[in-house]
């Protein structure tokens, strides 16, 4: 499975969000600039193509799906590709950087720690 463009995430976090639409309900959500139905319709099937999204057909229309969950995507490539590129590979970089941010306290470590000891 490759990686999503920037527009392909976007288009992403909609289906997420909704859990299944139609490109016409997509279109609200694209206000930034705002997308036409044509290129969210192309983006959705190279979506399809890609392993990410499925469709129930109804007519001529279809409502799209996702197929991998945000959580899965975000595994396989978001944290993994921050982890590689900005924290040498590292996630114990990675938290130690949010801790000298003062972005974590040592409770929410402690209890990060604590979390993991329980899945063991």
């Amino acid at each position: 499975m490759e990686k999503l463009t920037a527009k392909e995430e976007e288009i992403m976090q909609v289906l997420w969000k909704m859990e299944q639409a139609f490109v016409k309900d997509m279109l609200p959500h694209f206000t930034d600039p705002p997308l036409h139905y044509n290129t969210v319709s192309t983006i959705v099937r190279n979506l399809e193509e890609k392993g990410y999204v499925g469709h129930r057909a109804f007519g001529n229309t279809h409502e799209y799906y996702p197929i991998i969950t945000k959580e899965d995507y975000q595994n396989r490539f978001v944290l993994k590709k921050v982890v590689s590129e900005y924290f040498d590979n590292s996630y114990k970089n990675l938290v130690s950087y949010f801790a000298r941010k003062d972005k974590i306290s040592v409770d929410e470590l402690k209890e990060i720690i604590h979390m993991i000891e329980k899945e063991q």
